[in-house]
């Protein structure tokens, strides 16, 4: 994408196209505008378009561009964090609401793509949280308990079993959430943006928006290029957030996250490695992903930005890594490797805000997108279309504040990352 294989690596490679777009180059009127071509833009403006609205989606490079063109494609439930704490944080009523909210929100990613055809890789076999020692046991048994008291279908699998689904020996257990799934996450953008365009939306690629000016009974939306007017606006740039409401961009610390993937393997390989086709991630405070395409690629991903002179140290670790905990892979090469950035608040959750008149966002999602990002953009399109109030949403309504010494614990989380891989799985 745009020229560069490390941005978005094997799922440009791999995704079906995305529709044909081009730039706006023109002035005219719609219903609403919806800045940003990911999960949270494409959702919210598949489903205003089927409310009847009519909507322009902004996307300032392509459709997928920022994260969601990038992850590792994990449709997981809930957050990172565990639910009493997501309580602890919202209290009662907001925190109970999220925590139902999005324990279902893998199912609506899974319907989505169902109903729209969408070619995305679409597994549902779960996904495994695997634990590193006693300490990571604990952490999962905990998760497992609160999620359990919840009725949500999770189970903790001991070290024999997990090392059967996984096909090392390298964990002291999982836990097996069956809510969750994976996706080739670009395919998924783009099937979401062809579907809001069939719907009656229109998308513009390559249309970064220079100015927002609320004119008082609409909002004047400006490209290099083009103009919209519109009633309201829809903000859904996340961690790209470039021009407008910087304050979303100021509000999240940079994490990035890099993945790498193999050539395709064997079947005989192939059946020894996650054979139940489970995405897993585990319990490190720098994380080791890993799961499969559907070519049989195996995708390995872990906190870290491949820039120039980081790169050799991420790839070299991939290289340990991969072999400590699959010896039989020693002797593969990765094909592809690309990264992106995680937009991480303050309190390690979403917020909502309205950032002027008729202007509503959400904004993050830390490390959890695809399904947030996909019902929270169904959640504001009910909003705007007056199907709910702000009364009924899962967050309450917040104004954006800054993360302290913001650029400090971006550098901290590229630095801490390089330096853990540069040692990590040695022994």
């Amino acid at each position: 994408m745009q020229g560069d294989p490390r941005s978005h690596g094997l799922w440009d490679a791999s995704a079906p196209p995305a529709p044909p777009c081009r730039s706006l180059e023109t002035k005219l009127a719609a219903d609403v505008v919806v800045i940003g071509g990911g999960y949270t833009g494409l959702s919210a403006a598949l489903h205003l378009a089927e409310g009847g609205a009519s909507v322009v989606v902004l996307e300032a490079v392509e459709v997928g561009f920022g994260g969601s063109g990038r992850n590792v494609g994990l449709v997981n439930a809930g957050l990172w964090i565990m639910p009493n704490d997501v309580l602890a944080i919202l209290g009662s009523l907001h925190g109970e609401r999220l925590l139902d909210f999005l324990s279902d929100a893998p199912s609506l990613v899974f319907e989505l793509v169902k109903k729209y055809g969408i070619a995305c890789e679409i597994q549902q076999q779960g996904t495994l949280h695997c634990a590193v020692g006693r300490k990571g046991l604990a952490e999962i048994e905990e998760r497992s308990r609160q999620w359990q008291g919840r009725g949500a279908p999770v189970q903790v699998l001991g070290s024999a079993e997990t090392a059967r689904k996984v096909g090392t020996d390298g964990y002291s257990g999982a836990l097996l959430d069956r809510r969750a799934g994976t996706i080739q996450p670009l395919a998924y953008a783009h099937g979401l943006a062809h579907a809001a365009i069939d719907a009656g939306a229109t998308i513009y690629t390559g249309s970064l928006v220079h100015s927002a000016t609320d004119q008082g009974d609409h909002w004047e939306i400006k490209t290099a290029s083009g103009q919209v007017r519109a009633e309201a606006v829809v903000v859904a740039t996340n961690a790209y957030t470039k021009n407008v409401w910087p304050e979303l961009r100021q509000e999240v610390a940079h994490l990035p996250y890099f993945n790498m993937a193999t050539r395709p393997l064997g079947d005989k390989t192939r059946q020894l490695i996650l054979p139940e086709g489970q995405g897993a991630w585990d319990t490190r405070k720098i994380l080791t992903s890993f799961r499969f395409d559907n070519a049989r690629r195996l995708v390995f991903g872990s906190v870290g930005a491949l820039t120039d002179r980081a790169l050799p140290i991420h790839r070299a670790w991939g290289r340990r890594a991969l072999t400590r905990l699959f010896p039989q892979l020693s002797h593969i090469e990765f094909e592809y490797e690309w990264y992106g950035e995680i937009g991480m608040t303050r309190n390690s959750l979403p917020h909502f805000h309205r950032l002027g008149r008729n202007v509503v966002s959400f904004n993050g999602y830390n490390g959890r997108g695809i399904a947030p990002g996909t019902v929270f953009g169904r959640t504001l399109a009910k909003l705007l279309l007056g199907e709910i109030t702000d009364a009924d949403l899962p967050l309450p309504l917040s104004t954006p504040v800054n993360v302290p010494f913001r650029r400090i614990k971006e550098a901290y989380y590229k630095g801490g990352a390089q330096l853990a891989h540069l040692v990590g799985a040695r022994f």
